[in-house]
């Protein structure tokens, strides 16, 4: 399983609503920063993909808001790949503030595009080969 932790999302005011809380649509894009680095902690680039004819758009996303984020909390996003990617790929969520409390969890499933034909295609082989030794049994 992999797992990678992005610390230091500072929430803006514009991130907020009337009641002085993290806007729920934001929850995605928090998502999409974690699942980003992420990726990006093991040396893939979601660019170079999309350059090479890849996509990658999320087919399924699910959250659960436990406690309200407001303006100018400190938030990590936790995010884990369950399994090895295949045509598609799952990615979890959990995000804390700056005093550790569980206030959001998520799940979503992306699927892998080829860009010219609109087909599903099998992961990347970079990527396979990237993430294969964190579900390797020791």
């Amino acid at each position: 399983m992999f797992i990678y932790e992005h610390k230091g999302i500072r929430v803006r005011y514009a991130d907020t609503d009337q009641m002085g809380y993290v806007y729920y649509g934001n929850y995605g894009r928090f998502y999409e920063i974690g699942r980003v680095e992420a990726l990006r902690s093991i040396g893939f680039s979601y660019r170079d993909m999309e350059e090479s004819g890849m996509m990658m758009p999320v087919y399924e996303n699910y959250s659960r808001y436990l406690q309200p984020a407001r303006y100018d909390d400190e938030l990590t996003i936790k995010v884990t790949i369950p399994d090895l990617p295949t045509a598609r790929v799952v990615f979890r969520y959990e995000i804390r503030n700056q005093d550790n409390l569980l206030i959001n969890t998520g799940e979503t499933t992306l699927v892998f595009l080829n860009r010219d034909t609109n087909r599903p295609n099998r992961a990347p082989k970079g990527l396979i080969e990237k993430l294969k030794p964190y579900f390797e049994i020791a």
